[in-house]
């Protein structure tokens, strides 16, 4: 079945490689051995090259992340249950998003909150109208404390490339974050971090808390 696949795949590359002159490499490749895996492959990075190119918006203009931004703490000594643990769990679930890893990158959810609740199949769709994800993760907000929970907030500047057509795709996102108090009767798992919401970005204002209820977004 998987050959199968991989020769239609190779037969619609070939119809599209026909209008930029890629069409010889491919039929060289087969010709010379090369199984149909290893040609899809390699057309696929050739096509890429002649694309539009990736170009997040920079730090501080329209579309991207704060100024003041700054990266995820690569230090082994984060604490995991600060701020900076919330945003390496951000940075760990967009990884796994871009690396196509969607049962893992959902085991990253609250499983009370709606998207962690949804059964594999339908939180894999949600992606499957890109080609590539990728993200740079932002400097997390401070925690703020509700009802026994603790709350994070993390801008996220969300790219990728439209699997329809190969162009570019951006987004500015918050991620909001939920762990328990250390209280007495919370479990390990509890305690640590996971994903509340995913939404637009929405800037604090000066001398408000940033909002922790977050909107669910039905995209990266």
């Amino acid at each position: 079945m998987r050959a199968r696949t991989s020769a239609a795949a190779i037969i619609a590359c070939l119809s599209l490689a026909a209008c930029d002159g890629r069409e010889e490499s491919a039929i060289d490749n087969l010709a010379n051995g090369a199984n149909a895996a290893q040609v899809e492959n390699a057309f696929r990075a050739e096509a890429r090259s002649v694309m539009e190119p990736l170009a997040p918006p920079a730090p501080g203009t329209p579309g991207g992340l704060p100024a003041d931004s700054k990266p995820v703490e690569e230090e082994e000594t984060v604490d995991p249950k600060g701020p900076q643990g919330a945003a390496k769990v951000v940075q760990g679930y967009y990884g796994l998003l871009e690396e196509r890893r969607f049962d893992d990158a959902q085991d990253l959810w609250n499983d009370e909150s709606a998207i962690g609740a949804e059964d594999d199949e339908r939180f894999a769709r949600r992606f499957r109208g890109f080609s590539e994800i990728h993200a740079n993760v932002g400097a997390p907000g401070a925690v703020e404390g509700a009802a026994g929970s603790l709350y994070v907030v993390v801008p996220v500047q969300v790219y990728g490339r439209i699997a329809a057509n190969g162009k570019p795709w951006y987004a500015l996102r918050q991620v909001t974050l939920r762990r328990a108090n250390d209280v007495p009767g919370s479990s390990e798992a509890d305690r640590r971090w996971h994903i509340e919401s995913i939404g637009p970005y929405v800037a604090p204002e000066e001398g408000e808390a940033d909002n922790a209820a977050g909107n669910v977004s039905e995209k990266p």
